[in-house]
């Protein structure tokens, strides 16, 4: 595209859309996180749910009426429940999971026949974000870049330690600074390294995580598809066809199985970024530049129930309790029952977790290892429990 072509692209009005990744299932907060109240329909930080909370901390850039959450069937009554300024057939149910690149597909191609075009910030739903103004502020210098065809630009968090779980993005040079906000162009996508690389990474200042936060036309990323993943694009551009007839139900149960299980980061980002490296000798044929902005606004993924007791503690050993507690020669517990008084002695760094029908009770830094529990219960056909 001509310089002359991109400003005239530039002063299109683009509606912007948020896109809410809000599928998963959050198995490490067992059990008050089930199948049809995954973490993200949960309060696990506050008095309203992770989605209600990223839904509210957006509202002020984008209007409930351009809200759109890709979710799965279980789920997707609960959240059209939660957020019900959001239009109820903006809530797109996968009948299958098939990871983010086919998620984010199949809200491309939603918003593509709605507007024909439109930018689109990809979120998860279920983040936790402590400086909300400062993070909208970045937002807003994403959709900027954003509304140029062929960028693609990524919220990177700087990172406080040497994070093996995560993917890291690294940083080249200087690329705009929309807004005030400084953009870098990005060298390389790297997924979860082993810890002394994860310790060199952190050291490094050029070196983000990847918290999942992405920016850019739907044009651009139906042509990433294009490009990358011609199977599952070919097989959405059938779906689109069905949209808002009664035929969309059953092509997408048809159809959507078919789609590549793959993530967007594998799926277009990476390749993305070596085209544009020059890997293979193919620069010249690179449609898309890939930004990133560092985000240092108290982000959290919330992984886990030691996560949330790190957010919440107010010091190192305090004890955490959502009712009321007596503690004696106790500490660093977090302990979740709050309907019931919890007296801890001599205890220290535990997970207490109380729901109806079960109790969860293991030391905090094993509190990873708590989606194993659900692993066993599917196993054990425990279905109640799920």
């Amino acid at each position: 595209m001509n310089r002359a072509n991109e400003k005239l692209a530039r002063q299109e009005p683009l509606v912007t859309c948020a896109v809410l990744l809000a599928g998963g299932r959050g198995t490490r907060f067992w059990p008050r996180s089930r199948l049809r109240a995954p973490k993200q329909l949960l309060n696990i930080v506050g008095n309203k749910t992770m989605l209600s909370e990223t839904v509210r901390r957006l509202e002020p850039i984008v209007p409930l009426k351009n809200f759109w959450v890709v979710t799965n069937a279980k789920q997707s009554a609960g959240v059209r429940q939660e957020i019900r300024g959001v239009p109820a057939w903006q809530v797109l149910a996968e009948p299958v999971g098939r990871n983010t690149a086919a998620a984010i597909g199949l809200a491309a191609i939603h918003l593509a026949r709605k507007h024909g075009d439109a930018l689109m910030a990809v979120l998860p739903a279920d983040s936790y974000i402590a400086d909300a103004r400062r993070y909208r502020a970045l937002v807003r210098a994403a959709l900027d870049m954003a509304s140029a065809p062929g960028n693609m630009i990524v919220l990177g968090v700087p990172p406080t330690r040497p994070e093996t779980g995560y993917g890291y993005i690294e940083r080249r040079d200087v690329l705009a600074r929309p807004g005030g906000v400084t953009a870098y162009e990005v060298q390389r996508f790297t997924e979860k390294p082993s810890l002394a690389v994860a310790y060199k990474y952190a050291e490094s200042g050029k070196h983000l995580w990847n918290a999942g936060m992405f920016f850019w036309r739907a044009s651009t990323f139906l042509e990433g598809l294009q490009r990358f993943l011609p199977a599952t694009h070919a097989a959405l551009t059938e779906l689109a066809k069905t949209i808002g007839t009664r035929r969309y139900q059953s092509a997408l149960r048809r159809i959507y199985p078919r789609l590549e299980n793959i993530s967007v980061d594998y799926a277009v980002m990476e390749p993305v970024t070596q085209l544009r490296s020059g890997k293979g000798g193919r620069r010249g044929n690179a449609f898309a530049r890939v930004s990133v902005i560092p985000a240092k606004v108290g982000w959290s993924d919330i992984g886990s129930w030691a996560a949330v007791y790190e957010l919440l503690a107010p010091r190192p050993g305090a004890n955490v309790s959502a009712g009321p507690m007596f503690a004696a020669d106790a500490s660093g517990n977090y302990l979740w029952s709050p309907k019931k008084f919890v007296a801890a002695i001599g205890v220290h760094d535990l997970v207490l977790v109380e729901t109806e029908d079960a109790i969860l009770l293991c030391p905090r830094d094993r509190s990873q290892d708590v989606a194993t529990i659900v692993k066993w219960l599917e196993q054990q056909k425990r279905k109640p429990l799920l």
